[in-house]
């Protein structure tokens, strides 16, 4: 089942699509071959209807975009920021249960 709430960015896009939203976007920094990547795939799609209007969520994928991961020193996946007005507001490193990553959104936006 594809939620419409969660799309894909990609390097060329991220500007315009992450940096100069006018509301707060977690971004998801992953790949296809990660395991932790895709256990919280189900979590990031409930989030991303419970907060829609809030929070826009965006998955990057490191394998072909690799530009912006280095820009913000993503050293492993998953890597999950919420970028507000432009700048970090909370990164995450790792899978997390949902209660976790409520308690990031709520508090960084």
């Amino acid at each position: 089942m594809s939620h419409q709430a969660i799309t894909h960015v990609n390097d060329d896009q991220f500007d315009a699509e992450v940096l100069k939203s006018a509301e707060p976007v977690l971004v998801d920094f992953w790949a296809e071959w990660c395991g932790p990547c895709k256990m919280i795939a189900p979590i990031l799609d409930e989030l991303a209807d419970s907060y829609a209007g809030k929070i826009k969520i965006k998955k990057i994928n490191i394998d072909h975009n690799q530009k912006t991961p280095r820009n913000y020193n993503v050293r492993g996946i998953p890597t999950l920021m919420i970028f507000k007005d432009g700048k970090v507001q909370a990164t995450q490193i790792g899978a997390v249960g949902k209660k976790q990553l409520e308690q990031l959104i709520d508090k960084a936006i």
